[in-house]
Order: C-alpha cells, then sequence, then structure tokens
C-alpha cells in the first residue's frame, strides 16, 4: 500500500506517517490519484451532507471549505498560476515560463481562483445526491494519468517524474470501474471530453503538462462534471 499512502500524502492534506520513498515510489504513485480523489470526495460529500441538514447553503460552504482543505488549495494554486501564464505570456515561451515560476500571482489568477470557488459553492448546493460527490472528484483525477501519456513535459519536474509511473493499462482500470457507475450516473461521461478538452487546450496555449498544469485540469474537470450533474437533475 505504499504508493496508496504516498498518493494520498502528495494529493491531500491528511495525518498519515512518513515512509522513505525514491523517484520510482513517487512516479508509481500517481497511479493511485484517483483512489486519493475518492477520498476527497468521500470528505466533501460528508461536510455537504453534515451541514445541509441544517442549511443548504451552510452545506455548500462546509463541502467548498472540505474540498480546499483536503487538497491543501493545491489545485488552486496551478489553476491561477495556468490563468495568470496564459493571460500574460502572449505565447512566449520564455515569457510563459517566468510567469509559471514566478511565487507571485496576478490578477488572471486571482479571477480564476475566485470564480472558480464561486462556481463549486453554487454548484455544490444544488448538487442532490451528495453520494455521486465521491467519483466526481475520483474521475477529475484520472486525468493527471491520461495528460502524462499523451502531452509532452513542459519542463522538468513532475511532468517528467510521473510519465515513468503510468502506462494506459492504468488509465483502462480506473475508466472500466468508472464505466461501472454509468448506468447510474450517466453523466460521469462529462469526464472523458473534459480531460480531452484541457490536454488540447494545453497543448495549443502552453505546449506541455506541468504541476500547474495538472492541478488546474483537475479543477476544471471536477467543476465540468458538478455542472453536468446539476444541469441533468
Amino acid at each position: 500500500m505504499k504508493h496508496l499512502i504516498l498518493a494520498l500524502q502528495f494529493m491531500t492534506r491528511l495525518p498519515l506517517p512518513a515512509m522513505e520513498a525514491d523517484r520510482a515510489d513517487y512516479a508509481k504513485a500517481m497511479r493511485w490519484f484517483p483512489a486519493a480523489g475518492l477520498v476527497v470526495g468521500g470528505c466533501v460529500a460528508g461536510a455537504v451532507w453534515a451541514l445541509g441538514r441544517v442549511d443548504l447553503w451552510l452545506g455548500a460552504l462546509g463541502g467548498l471549505a472540505a474540498w480546499v482543505g483536503m487538497t491543501g488549495a493545491l489545485h488552486l494554486d496551478g489553476l491561477g498560476d495556468m490563468a495568470d501564464a496564459a493571460g500574460a505570456a502572449h505565447k512566449d515561451p520564455a515569457r510563459l515560463k517566468a510567469v509559471l515560476s514566478d511565487p507571485n500571482i496576478g490578477s488572471f489568477g486571482v479571477v480564476a481562483i475566485v470564480m472558480q470557488l464561486l462556481a463549486k459553492l453554487v454548484l455544490l448546493h444544488d448538487v442532490g445526491d451528495v453520494l455521486w460527490l465521491v467519483p466526481v472528484a475520483g474521475a477529475a483525477r484520472v486525468g493527471p494519468l491520461v495528460w502524462t501519456l499523451i502531452l509532452p513535459p513542459l519542463h522538468e519536474g513532475l511532468g517528467t517524474l510521473f510519465r515513468d509511473g503510468v502506462g494506459w493499462r492504468h488509465v483502462a482500470v480506473w475508466g472500466g470501474l468508472l464505466a461501472l457507475a454509468l448506468p447510474f450516473a450517466p453523466w460521469l461521461v462529462m469526464a472523458v471530453p473534459a480531460i480531452a478538452l484541457w490536454a488540447l487546450w494545453i497543448r495549443r496555449r502552453i505546449g506541455g503538462i506541468s504541476g500547474d498544469g495538472h492541478g488546474a485540469g483537475i479543477e476544471l474537470v471536477e467543476t465540468a462534471l458538478l455542472l453536468t450533474m446539476v444541469c441533468v437533475r
């Protein structure tokens, strides 16, 4: 279970025991990102259900707080960085890398993060059956497996690290598990075009995948699935 624990340590802020790991272990941990998403989704669902018994908006706010707290705002940080880079780089590769490496956040990033939080808050208010929040978070984290396989790494870092640890068989396993839920939640199929569209946008606008690209993609796929679920409902 070493790689699962590493995935949970990487993708969540759960207090888990430290363990020795090398580069290969961290690469293989990516195979378990969707499982970490299921844990995140379970915590979000629990918060929405518990506080929603008092008030639906309170439940939505509690779910949003759990979502941000469980992930340590890691993916939101990626979304902000990608928004700054896309807005300020003007297709200049050197400028793009400079913006991505800048620890400060700009106006594009602030707007993107605020809009993302507002979108999730409103959608969580109207989500209906909170149990379906569990596969939403899990399905979104199948995205990094796909993006790592089909997109070139933008620079040395997470993009190159994870490439050695995943294969299409891992995508097939998680995709097959999600397919089992389609008869009950057909809107989960939206994960496929959402993941594909983000890959297309990254290739055309950014040129390669990075840790920020993974984080931003997870956030946007989650929102796309929430929106589809609410519209279907």
